[in-house]
């Protein structure tokens, strides 16, 4: 009887990875094929390799790519859904939240505290107070403590000593809550990283194009390596569609008519210095459509949302000027100061995929999931939220076992942390020490352990044997050139594109948004994957291109014409 070689494979996501992933996937049937590299296909693969099953993971672009790296960076219950008496949904979100916080990824995920401002006395105190108890009593109904404290109720004195930027004439009170947040991009590109770990398939920048059907059944996928050109056949039990707003299109391959339809509702955020806003936590107002958040992010904020349909390019959603405005607006009739377009150092649009309902109103579409089996050998998982991924992929791994053929095992991803969390405490507590030893200052380090945990030590390494990896990169100080080697030997980055606007957060962050960044970090790629002068000027001038284009976009009046100009700037890869 041979024998394994080991329980787990190696925690790279190189490109050596990547190719061996690809000969597997070409070799013989999988028992699971997932595809979608956001957030609920990573977490649907990391699902079914850890009950046993043999188990694919393909992605057209990047990880995150879509969706799952443009949202309002929140792990949250979605305290406005108790307002709809959508209780269940909260229920089940404030439990992955504890989940997250505690288990999962405590080195990803971290509480954030928001006030909401009172404009009434008594009454809307007491309603909105009585919403938050209800928060914290859900956040403890899944058997832990929730990870945050209780909520507050505070006095128009506390509110501006806490908030001095806040106008007097805004509030005459206010209330503060716990929820969470996380870099959205770098926790699925380490869930698609752990389901390697586990012994996944998983390549990005592979497209499918087809499905391979006998009769009825669906039995694989035609699959386009978008690197090399080639075109190759994945066969696979079950086939799990997990591609979020472009489900209908990939339902469409299938040759059926989809049983229910998902419709994009794009919301932008700007990115703001943290000095322009004096306040020691978030804010979240309700506005005539929607909410309003002011969400603190490292030397950020992020302020948004708009929530408007959209049905122009998905893969590059693109912001106008009337979204900045609006935006702009909002948050400028509760500030002292008001803020200008001169403030805003990045801005970012994402699309939310609703399942589509009666109402015309996207904000009113539902944020509950459904799993379908709608054809033999598919299973279709969309809608949801991002909070409850991992719920999402254990219903979508579940309806796939339920034709497979023998015992599965259930869903064990509550109790499998993220690469990097287990020893998260620990190291953080030596975090001083760890500084001293490498002669880096503690910020450092402690920027490093809440990206990268314990595997900080992969990075470190990297510094020790080549001391310039520790140089910050141009125009974005919180960043070293060790992150950007790192990106490509453990993180799967193919593209300079990949490393500045999902493993770091460059092109949203830096005042350029990582024009300067681009060349350095285009020649730390390069000596890793083996470009050669043209390529490494290729990219970089694509990543330019980008930059322009999505400014340009970002001064144009409407949808069509911020769409029109977003477009004119070329992908790297194109995805057909």
């Amino acid at each position: 009887m041979a024998k394994l070689k080991s329980v787990t494979r190696s925690n790279r996501l190189g490109p050596e990875e990547r190719r061996a992933a690809i000969d597997r996937l070409k070799e013989k049937e999988l028992d699971i094929l997932v595809v979608g590299g956001g957030i609920v296909g990573t977490g649907a693969a990391l699902d079914a390799v850890t009950r046993g099953l043999s188990t694919g993971l393909l992605e057209a672009r990047d990880w995150a790519s879509g969706t799952s790296s443009r949202s309002s960076k929140l792990v949250h219950g979605g305290i406005r859904y108790l307002e709809q008496l959508d209780f269940r949904l909260v229920r089940e979100a404030l439990i992955e939240r504890g989940l997250l916080l505690q288990r999962l990824a405590p080195h990803l995920v971290k509480p954030v505290r928001f006030l909401y401002p009172l404009k009434t006395r008594v009454i809307e105190r007491a309603y909105i107070g009585a919403g938050m108890m209800l928060y914290d009593i859900f956040s403890y109904t899944g058997g832990r403590p929730p990870g945050v404290p209780h909520h507050r109720h505070l006095s128009k004195t506390q509110v501006m000593r806490a908030i001095p930027s806040l106008s007097p004439t805004a509030l005459i009170g206010g209330a503060t809550y716990y929820d969470a947040q996380v870099d959205d991009a770098r926790y699925v590109a380490s869930l698609a990283r752990t389901a390697s770990f586990y012994g996944a398939h998983v390549a990005s920048r592979v497209n499918v194009e087809g499905f391979i059907k006998v009769g009825e059944r669906v039995v694989g996928v035609q699959a386009h390596d978008l690197e090399t050109d080639e075109r190759f056949e994945i066969r696979a039990k079950q086939v799990v569609n997990a591609t979020g707003v472009w489900t209908d299109d990939t339902q469409r391959m299938v040759g059926e008519r989809g049983t229910f339809h998902v419709r994009a509702s794009k919301g932008i955020h700007l990115v703001v210095p943290r000095d322009r806003i004096q306040s020691a936590m978030g804010m979240i107002f309700r506005t005539e459509k929607s909410v309003l958040f002011i969400i603190p992010w490292g030397r950020h904020w992020l302020i948004g949302t708009t929530d408007t349909d959209w049905h122009l390019d998905k893969a590059h959603p693109a912001a106008t000027a009337a979204d900045i405005d609006y935006v702009l607006e909002h948050v400028n009739a509760v500030l002292r100061v008001p803020l200008t377009r001169e403030d805003v150092e990045g801005v970012f649009a994402g699309l939310r995929p609703l399942l589509a309902g009666e109402s015309e109103q996207t904000s009113k579409l539902s944020r509950e999931h459904i799993v379908a089996h709608t054809v033999p050998g598919l299973v279709v998982v969309a809608g949801g939220k991002w909070t409850t991924y991992r719920v999402m992929a254990k219903d979508a791994i579940d309806a796939a076992v339920d034709a497979i053929d023998g015992r599965v095992p259930p869903s064990t991803t509550d109790e499998i942390p993220l690469l990097g969390a287990e020893g998260y405490h620990a190291a953080w507590n030596k975090r001083a020490k760890i500084a001293r030893a490498f002669g880096v200052h503690k910020v450092r380090i402690e920027h490093l352990l809440n990206r990268y945990g314990t595997m900080t030590d992969d990075l470190l390494d990297l510094i020790r044997s080549d001391a310039s990896l520790g140089e910050p990169l141009p125009g974005a100080d919180d960043y070293i050139a060790a992150e950007v080697v790192y990106a490509c030997t453990h993180e799967g980055a193919l593209h300079l594109d990949d490393v500045l606007a999902r493993r770091t957060r460059i092109s949203i962050e830096a005042w350029d948004r990582g024009v300067s960044a681009a060349p350095v970090a285009a020649r730390l790629m390069a000596g890793v994957l083996g470009w050669d002068t043209e390529r490494e000027q290729l990219e970089v001038e694509r990543y330019l291109q980008r930059v322009a284009a999505e400014r340009a976009s970002q001064e144009q009046p409407d949808d069509e014409s911020a769409d029109r100009v977003r477009l004119e700037a070329p992908d790297i890869v194109r995805v057909d």
